[in-house]
């Protein structure tokens, strides 16, 4: 809807011929700078004052879920429009991504409709490349509308709190990973910095009233996920699909002009083994107005004087970490991969992995490449603020605490692949047994109504 309470055109909310000025920037006003004023202070109270927060979230949720109510029942559902987005809009891959591009080579879909959103969506043009596709920035009118027009959400997290889908519509939750961290209802342990357990158990449970299915790359993560959305107590274990992550597929699939072509679009140095560090987010990192920030504990110094002459490290943030990272000293050794889209590509380039209590080793043993787990403050992250699902003695790969320790389970990396070699083909058949390329396929095919 508009200002003026009509409804908005689909002709002109979809128009690719006015794309640039659809999503130029907006003049900040004065009024918008004092708003912004306000709730940088609002979110540095509402981190000191559970009432306070839980009060205004209340008041604000309301207003907005009456809004959106009132809206929807003015779209008619669309049954060929598919709605996507990635990391709340942060970036185009994962799975919807591949669910997205095996329906483009479906000829089933030729007469769909696909819209991405996006937070910025200046970023991701190159989308609407194909003819079907249009993209909408997140927060806008133009979201909203396609959420209500969309017969399908296919999203691989947790949807805005007060957009509800009608009774003809399929919200998808693909999520984003294998747990290794303890979500939702299972967290026993401490808040996070935006966020009291109960709070955290609210947020679930809206989103389990929503979807109609959740997807899970395992038994084990299914598991985890009935749990973590507390489905049984709702009647909802049938909502669980497992069917494999349709992200994986490109691990399986993918070719070495694959990887020749991403090195050179990175702009990667040729005669260096790579190094992945993908490190996760931390829940009591936070800064008001900025959002969940992490300090690299990494001793770099020490890493470039041990590895360079063999070695570069390919940095990849967290997609919740919104700081940013200057790299300039380490130039030539570290390089800030931060931005790329799809995670797989950075996947099926490197050498080895190094994480910490991310999900990514859970897709990365699918390529049957050492990891190491570089979890310097393991005691606090399992004791303090999270907790784990599974013994990490199941580890694919050695666990080190201290710089040394990581330059030594660098330079011994191949050697420990191997003494790890019977618990690394446990692990991959426990959570990675689905992924055989065409989980894509097994999950469209489910949750389509049409194709039944």
């Amino acid at each position: 809807m508009n200002d003026t309470g009509e409804l908005l055109d689909k002709s002109k909310l979809f128009d690719k011929s006015n794309i640039e000025e659809l999503y130029a920037p907006k003049k900040r006003n004065v009024a918008k700078n004092v708003y912004r004023r306000v709730r940088k202070y609002a979110v540095r109270v509402a981190k000191k004052q559970d009432t306070f927060r839980k009060e205004m979230r209340k008041i604000l949720l309301e207003y907005r879920k009456n809004e959106y109510e009132k809206f929807k029942q003015q779209v008619k559902t669309n049954p060929k429009v598919i709605l996507f987005s990635a990391f709340d809009g942060r970036s185009y891959g994962d799975s919807p991504r591949a669910i997205y591009e095996y329906m483009l080579n479906d000829e089933r879909f030729e007469d769909y409709t696909f819209v991405w959103a996006f937070r910025k969506p200046k970023e991701f043009t190159f989308v609407i490349d194909n003819p079907n596709t249009y993209i909408v920035p997140v927060k806008s009118n133009e979201y909203r509308y396609a959420c209500a027009l969309a017969k399908y959400w296919i999203y691989n997290y947790r949807i805005a709190d007060h957009i509800y889908p009608k009774e003809d519509q399929v919200y998808i939750q693909l999520w984003h990973g294998t747990p290794l961290k303890r979500l939702g209802y299972d967290i026993k342990i401490s808040d996070n910095a935006m966020n009291s357990k109960s709070e955290i158990r609210d947020k679930y449970k809206v989103d389990a009233q929503k979807f109609k299915y959740i997807l899970a790359p395992s038994r084990f993560a299914g598991e985890k996920f009935i749990s973590a959305w507390n489905l049984e107590a709702v009647g909802r274990t049938d909502a669980v699909l497992e069917l494999g992550y349709p992200r994986n597929d490109f691990l399986i699939n993918y070719t070495q002009a694959d990887v020749k072509a991403i090195k050179e679009k990175l702009n990667l140095p040729d005669g260096k083994k790579y190094i992945l560090y993908a490190p996760t987010w931390r829940d009591n990192q936070h800064k008001a107005g900025v959002g969940y920030v992490y300090e690299t504990e990494v001793d770099f110094d020490k890493l470039r004087d041990a590895l360079s002459d063999e070695y570069i490290i390919l940095f990849r943030a967290h997609y919740l970490v919104a700081n940013s990272f200057d790299f300039e000293k380490y130039k030539g050794f570290v390089y800030d991969v931060s931005s790329v889209n799809d995670v797989n590509h950075l996947y099926v380039i490197s050498d080895l992995l190094v994480t910490d209590y991310s999900s990514v080793f859970f897709d990365y043993a699918n390529l049957k490449r050492p990891e190491i787990f570089y979890m310097y403050d393991l005691d606090t992250y399992g004791n303090e603020i999270r907790g784990f699902y599974i013994d990490l003695d199941e580890l694919p790969g050695p666990i080190v605490k201290t710089a040394d320790e990581l330059i030594n389970a660098v330079k011994n990396a191949d050697n420990d692949k191997n003494n790890y070699s019977q618990k690394y083909e446990r692990f991959n058949k426990k959570f990675n047994y689905l992924d055989d390329g065409n989980a894509s396929k097994r999950v469209v095919e489910t949750i389509i109504e049409e194709l039944r």
